[in-house]
């Protein structure tokens, strides 16, 4: 069963974006998963890797489309993106310093943004880019 499940509240409209937070729901559910196998410490480091390549790709294409729209919320956009790469990075130091809560820790906090990221900051463009013809 799905740690998490995708759900049509998490969709902002923009296809593009609504398929690539589908990977990160598609991410949380393999780390769960390997942690339900007894294999989280194995997993976690395949998670953050494309953890790594979903947020650049992601995050550039949102950016990329926020300022050719002249979206007025890119600033705080971009500086929620540029926590988030700071946190993977730190999650991607304690996995390789060993840390043994990594896989949990790992695993609440790509929940936690997910519903907190997509739901709140991310829904507030859908609106917006619906508005410019952007689907």
């Amino acid at each position: 069963m799905a740690y998490i499940k995708w759900e049509t509240s998490y969709e902002t409209g923009v296809k593009k974006f609504d398929t690539q937070h589908q990977k990160l729901v598609n991410l949380i559910n393999d780390l769960h998963d390997g942690m339900q196998q007894g294999k989280g410490k194995e997993t976690v480091g395949r998670v953050l890797e494309e953890l790594v390549k979903y947020t650049k790709e992601h995050f550039a294409d949102e950016e990329v489309l926020m300022q050719k729209h002249n979206y007025p919320g890119f600033l705080a956009q971009k500086g929620e993106h540029d926590r988030l790469i700071k946190e993977v990075v730190t999650l991607m130091d304690k996995h390789k310093s060993g840390s043994m809560s990594l896989s949990i820790e790992t695993s609440a906090f790509l929940k936690n943004w997910l519903t907190n990221h997509i739901l709140g900051v991310d829904k507030k463009y859908s609106t917006f880019f619906q508005g410019k013809g952007v689907s």
